[in-house]
């Protein structure tokens, strides 16, 4: 699952009224969109953590949704088929219906068949913000030379709280959809990462992938 998401900050209201025409101005489009592009950013993927719910589609052959909360690079997640707990040493991922527990080194790109295809460096865009629909679009188009996997994306965000809606990311010819919902950022505890290994009973078997 592409994680492609992470912290947002209000910003202030002279950004919403940017209207670029010509060279100087698309120059102050880029620099704020960027601006506002790193505190969504720091939100979500910041030190004081966020949660929300989200809905993938990645043109109707791979769907899901569940509950998300990051901090830094922790994280704990639970949709229809598995819970994780990653602390950001060690990630457990309990599967319920296979009563199997698979153990996975933090940052593997194991954890997800997908998450190896979502590659994302914030330096391999051009950046540019529009309104539109009563909300603000940012849009992120990968430059030439970038290493990156993901061709474009495009972040719709809450006009007032910044908070985001929706993504859009292109990887080669194929775009996934990520509907954003109950965001909320900050107050998150530590607690909340840690694998409760008391839960899961013998039923259940431990798998270690860690160093495979």
């Amino acid at each position: 699952m592409p994680p492609e998401m992470r912290r947002i900050i209000i910003i202030l209201l002279s950004v919403l009224c940017l209207l670029p025409a010509g060279a100087a101005k698309k120059n102050t489009n880029s620099a704020e969109a960027r601006r506002v592009f790193d505190k969504v950013y720091e939100m979500v993927f910041g030190t004081q953590g966020c949660s929300l719910h989200y809905d993938v589609n990645i043109i109707s052959i791979y769907k899901t949704s569940g509950t998300i909360t990051y901090k830094g690079k922790k994280q704990r997640f639970t949709d229809e088929r598995v819970d994780t707990w990653n602390d950001g040493v060690t990630a457990y991922m309990v599967y319920r219906k296979k009563k199997t527990i698979e153990i996975h080194n933090a940052n593997s790109d194991k954890k997800d068949k997908y998450s190896g295809k979502f590659k994302f460096d914030v330096e391999d865009f051009d950046y540019s913000m529009k309104r539109e629909d009563n909300n603000i679009m940012l849009t992120l188009k990968q430059h030439k030379g970038a290493k990156g996997t993901i061709k474009e994306a495009k972040v719709t965000l809450d006009p007032k709280t910044l908070y985001p809606i929706h993504v859009k990311i292109k990887v080669a010819f194929i775009w996934a959809h990520i509907s954003i919902s109950n965001f909320r950022p900050g107050g998150i505890q530590d607690n909340v990462f840690v694998f409760p290994r008391n839960r899961y009973g013998s039923e259940y078997k431990y798998v270690d992938k860690r160093g495979k």
